[in-house]
């Protein structure tokens, strides 16, 4: 069956028509980038210490640390406005944000207890994969290009998984003490799962009043050729400072 994402872009006269707005739209992509943390959600040298200094169970400096990394986590956020950007109704967005959440709680969790790290730069550079992937099928190129539709709800929950390593690796960078480790992990992944509901409640009010004018259709195509570039930017990025560490 299906995914509900009936409304994905095939490659249209008027995408062909205005390269130039594509161009443009990488080139703000590349600004807000650049404006950006070099590495996407690093852990600060303040949040690091401090948590390097307390021991013992500590939920809400935990949920603020959790909240405020998905909240500062482009790469996360640009998935998620994949995820949503043809989604109409709530119960929809219910599933597939449930579908990620699951993901990435289980390997955030179980990759910090069981102290399983990927590569910080390799895991993000994936996350960017993530989000080229997403922008490439609401533009229907997977249809186009396979003959077949692949299931969203199982690339969601996939990429999910991927996204917790990436923030299971971030955890690991923190050094927290073993005393208090689940409880105080858990209360991560309540901050973390806060920040993406806040995040989330953001692009959908956007979305909502984007969706009631004339330029959604109009411009969801560079929309999502524009999250494609950023990215491949990511993927760019995380792959130099593989390479040049």
């Amino acid at each position: 069956m299906h995914s509900p994402v009936h409304d994905r872009l095939p490659l249209s006269p008027w995408a062909i028509a205005h390269p130039r707005l594509f161009l443009l739209a990488a080139f703000f992509v590349c600004l807000l980038l650049s404006s950006a943390e070099a590495f996407a959600h690093a852990v600060t040298e303040g949040d690091k210490g401090y948590i390097q200094e307390i021991s013992g169970v500590n939920l809400l400096p935990f949920m603020y640390l959790g909240a405020k990394h998905m909240m500062t986590g482009y790469d996360h956020i640009l998935f998620l406005f994949g995820v949503i950007f043809f989604l109409h109704r709530l119960q929809h967005i219910a599933i597939y944000v449930s579908l990620f959440a699951v993901g990435h709680s289980t390997t955030m969790i179980l990759g910090v207890y069981f102290n399983v790290g990927i590569n910080s730069y390799l895991i993000d550079a994936i996350i960017g994969l993530s989000v080229v992937y997403k922008a490439l099928d609401n533009m229907g190129a997977f249809q186009r290009w396979l003959g077949f539709q692949p299931d969203t709800k199982v690339a969601t929950l996939v990429f999910g998984l991927f996204h917790g390593f990436g923030l299971a690796t971030k955890i690991i960078e923190y050094e927290i003490s073993p005393d208090g480790l689940v409880p105080n992990l858990l209360a991560f992944n309540v901050g973390v799962e806060i920040g993406q509901l806040l995040a989330l409640a953001v692009i959908l009010i956007g979305m909502s009043y984007w969706r009631r004018t004339p330029s959604f259709l109009r411009h969801a195509y560079t929309a999502n050729v524009a999250m494609m570039s950023a990215g491949f930017i990511l993927v760019g990025m995380q792959l130099t400072g593989y390479f040049v560490s």
